[in-house]
């Protein structure tokens, strides 16, 4: 009988060529991050050999990424995020403007279209979030007042970001030099409005149901002495609150993963 064994070998291979990387980058002493970036080079279309099966590993790479930033949440609180705010939001705001306009012009210089340029320097404004969190942790600074800053930077990133995949697609009309009499009627602010009521409530959700119920569930499932049992409550819900925060609220994965961590 043949078996589909896609999912398998995917797992397999992409384990072993991180393992030999991260290895490798170990020993040269560089961060084990680059090795396992190494490792999806490798298993990627550009390169010769194996091909991952591509759109499996990008399941398998997100859900990586919501267990990261699930173990990054809980050592990071709302007041945490509060006690660097005055530094974090505007230091964030600043930074994307900054990213933006260099990005833009830079583009402009390559006789690139308004909107390809603007695009362009969103896409540098935004710092990789797992990239960023996973070099704090490894070199111990995740707790320390620098890391509190850089991870709440991170966060009004995240959320900017989040706010501006919903604002594109009704202003590329505007932005590719079209008509603005729709792009900028009713339509572009109940979107907009939407989106942050959706964001809101989502929060609000994880920051007073969630710190309710799911230490309640915790305990229940820590009395019964099964760690498997456990283990497997953490994972399922760190997993399914990250796809319940995409599909209802348009929540990025990790930053609906994180935020529940909280």
């Amino acid at each position: 009988m043949h078996h589909d064994i896609a999912l398998i070998t995917t797992i397999a291979v992409s384990l072993a060529l991180a393992f030999i990387f991260g290895f490798i980058a170990t020993r040269l002493k560089l961060p084990a991050l680059l090795g396992y970036l190494l490792a999806g080079a490798f298993l990627g279309p550009a390169t010769p050999g194996f091909v991952a099966d591509l759109k499996l590993s990008a399941q398998l790479a997100e859900i990586g990424v919501m267990l990261l930033m699930f173990g990054v949440g809980l050592h990071f609180s709302v007041g945490d995020l509060l006690s660097v705010r005055k530094i974090a939001v505007p230091g964030a705001m600043l930074q994307i403007a900054t990213a933006t306009l260099l990005g833009f012009f830079v583009a402009q210089t390559w006789n690139w279209e308004f909107g390809e340029s603007l695009v362009f320097g969103l896409s540098l404004s935004v710092a990789s979030t797992v990239v960023l969190l996973k070099a704090l942790e490894q070199y111990n600074i995740l707790k320390s007042v620098n890391g509190q800053i850089a991870v709440g930077w991170l966060i009004v990133e995240d959320l900017v970001m989040v706010l501006l995949l919903v604002l594109l697609p009704p202003l590329s009309t505007l932005i590719l030099g079209g008509s603005t009499n729709v792009v900028l009627g009713p339509d572009l602010f109940f979107s907009l409005l939407k989106t942050i009521i959706k964001i809101t409530l989502f929060i609000a959700l994880m920051l007073v149901i969630g710190k309710r119920f799911f230490p309640w569930l915790l305990w229940q499932v820590a009395k019964t002495g099964s760690q498997e049992l456990f283990t497997l409550c953490v994972i399922s819900a760190a997993l399914g609150i990250a796809y319940v925060s995409s599909e209802l609220f348009g929540v990025s994965f990790a930053l609906g993963r994180f935020l529940r961590a909280w």
